[in-house]
């Protein structure tokens, strides 16, 4: 089985040991992605909309870097510091996702990097 590693500039770069993205087979795995601005490597201030619109950018980059977009997003792992973020995160998930919506899971979680309020992940199938 191979794996390729998937880097886009326009994605901030990875804070650890680990690729923004692999590719084995026909599936597409993003590492979870915080809310970074990638000019400046910096945690975004703001609401939680705000982080989240961010995180939602960041990986449709590292999607574009593997030339496929959020149409073929199977499952979506969200790691909310706080639940009651639960809501708003859907409402800005809503704004990337159109129907019919790719699996998720929601978790909670006691801390993320950086101080980040979230952290997603995601799985796509390619064509």
């Amino acid at each position: 089985m191979s794996r390729l590693p998937i880097t886009s500039d326009v994605a901030p770069a990875a804070i650890g040991p680990y690729s923004q993205a692999v590719i084995s087979g026909r599936t597409i795995y993003t590492s979870g992605q915080i809310p970074l601005d990638p000019a400046t490597g910096q945690l975004v201030e703001g609401d939680i909309k705000m982080q989240a619109r961010q995180v939602f950018k960041n990986l449709r980059a590292v999607c574009a870097a593997a030339g496929t977009d959020f149409w073929h997003v199977v499952r979506v792992g969200i790691y909310l510091v706080d639940l009651n973020d639960f809501i708003a995160v859907n409402a800005v998930m809503s704004e990337f996702f159109g129907a019919p919506f790719p699996a998720r899971s929601t978790i909670g979680v006691a801390a993320l990097p950086k101080g980040a309020r979230i952290e997603v992940d995601l799985v796509l199938q390619l064509d």
